[in-house]
Formats: structure tokens, sequence, C-alpha cells
């Protein structure tokens, strides 16, 4: 009986873990993730998973959606520019397609893109390695083809897998991978080729969970954000930690839930001791200097007896 997905070995999070340094000798690696995606009104349909709670055609949850790229997004834009912050864009890439100008406003501001699928209503469950092997290649080509960069991150679109997605996105060349909640700082996966390392992207704080999930306020989500901030910028003092904001502009971006966040946001990079990155300058350096020794320290995992 497996008792594990032995995707990682374990390693506590206490003396025994190698000590992480960031740059310029940061506590905490503070990244934003928005979610910039693509949500088709009668998407093809998948045996596992309906892309809708309402029959077809789901004008409504599509139009919330819309809200995101038509206006929320450029609100999150300014707030991001006022706090100096940089994001990390979790793309659907049909995006580049769909809405130009939203990839050349984040180009601009020299933004990383990491790919989140094509679309967010079409998902990887079910699908032969033919088929996830095509959906990755598109996100590598059109990345490519539509901002100049090489793509080295992965959030599966709506966190949906199959058992060979890691092992195939490091056998096509990417070294990060947001799908994995396990940890505050960064941890080698185990692929059957390449290098991999999970970065942390926190569900507890996703606006969708925060708003849509627990229908909490927004002034109590800048509170999360400030205390798990707090926390972590302690525990960085001994070894560095990562704080990532997971976002969605059609829920950020609403007029009477931006002000609190710029207030946390502005909280966070008013300290000292904050790298404000991206997912890919993480992975690089923890790849550079700590994955290694993170292998050799890591117990592992195995089958039950």
């Amino acid at each position: 009986m497996k008792r594990d997905p032995a995707l990682y070995d374990y390693l506590p999070y206490d003396a025994r873990r190698p000590k992480i340094r960031w740059p310029d000798g940061a506590h905490v690696a503070f990244w934003l993730a928005p979610n910039i995606e693509f949500y088709e009104l009668d998407p093809p349909r998948n045996p596992t998973r309906a892309a809708w709670s309402r029959p077809a055609p789901d004008v409504l949850n599509y139009a919330y959606r819309d809200y995101g790229n038509r206006v929320g997004f450029w609100r999150m834009v300014e707030a991001f520019d006022r706090c100096g912050m940089r994001g990390s864009v979790s793309l659907n890439v049909a995006v580049c397609d769909h809405h130009p100008e939203v990839i050349e406003a984040c180009a601009a501001r020299q933004w990383e893109f990491f790919s989140h699928g094509t679309y967010n209503t079409r998902y990887l469950f079910g699908m032969s390695e033919e088929q996830e092997r095509a959906v990755i290649q598109d996100s590598i080509d059109t990345i490519k083809q539509k901002t100049g960069q090489k793509l080295d991150g992965w959030l599966a679109p709506a966190l949906t897998y199959t058992e060979r997605t890691l092992d195939l996105i490091a056998e096509m060349g990417l070294i990060y991978c947001c799908d994995l909640f396990h940890d505050d700082q960064p941890s080698p996966i185990k692929t059957k080729s390449g290098r991999l390392a999970s970065i942390p992207y926190s569900l507890e704080m996703n606006d969708a969970i925060v708003f849509s999930g627990a229908a909490l306020s927004p002034d109590a989500y800048a509170d999360i954000i400030k205390r798990q901030f707090d926390r972590l910028y302690e525990e960085g003092a001994e070894s560095g930690t990562v704080m990532c904001i997971p976002l969605h502009p059609y829920l950020i971006g609403q007029p009477y839930r931006l002000k609190p966040f710029e207030k946390a946001l502005a909280y966070i990079t008013g300290h000292d001791k904050v790298w404000r990155t991206t997912g890919r300058e993480v992975a690089r350096h923890f790849l550079a200097h700590h994955h290694d020794d993170f292998v050799r320290a890591s117990e592992p995992v195995g089958e039950a007896p």
C-alpha cells in the first residue's frame, strides 16, 4: 500500500534542515502570483470534472471571471506598481490571443510568465501522455513567441494533474512547479530526469480561498497576509523562507477589496529584509545554492510495511 505520492522525501522543519540564505541577507523571498486566466463559455467536456456549476451557457460565471481581464487586472497592476512589485504570471496561454493588451502590460513591466495551461476550463485529468506533452509544449512555444521568455514554471490548469505531470515538465526543461503545498521553503522534487524544485505557492494566502471559499472580508484578508508575513519574516532570520500571494484579478480587483490588500502589500515591502522576487528567481537561487544540500539531508519515503 502506498503511504505517500513519492514526489519528495521527508525533511522536517527543524535544526536538521540546511540553512537557506537569500540574496542580501533577506529573511523572506516574497513573490506575487496573479493568475491571468481565460474561461471558455462552453468548453469541451472533461469526463472527470465539469467546467461550470450551471448548465451551458453559464453566462453568469463566465462574465464574472471576464471582469478580471476587463477591469480587475488593471487595478491590480497599479497597486503592484505603487508598491514596487513585479508579478509572476500564472498564465492560461490562450490569453495571449484573447487579450494581448494584458500580456503587453505585464511584459512591459518585466513580469515573469509561467504556465497555468491553455484555458482554465480544460483539465489534465484523463489525458494521455501524448496529449499532456502537447499542452506543455504549447505553453513553452506560446510564451516564447509572445513574450520572448523561456518557460520555467508550471501550475497545472485548475490544479489538475496526471501521475506523469511533474516528470514531463522536468523532462521538457522547466525548473519549478507550484502544485505542491507542503512547505514554506523550496523543496527538491523527485523526477525521472532533470532537476525540479517545488516553490511555495500558498493556498492559505490565495484570494480565491479567502473570498470565494471562506467568504472573509477584505480587511480580514489583509490581516491574514500581515500575520503570515510576520511569522515567516521572524523565522526567516534563521533560514530564509518564501511567501507567495496567489491572486485572481476578478477577485482582488473588485473596488472594495483593493485598498486593504494594497496596505498589506505596502506593509510587507516596507521591511528591509525582503527579497522582492519572482518564482523563477527563487527557483534558480535554490537550485544553484541549496538543492543538493536538501537532497542529502532528506529522509527517503518508501512503501508502508
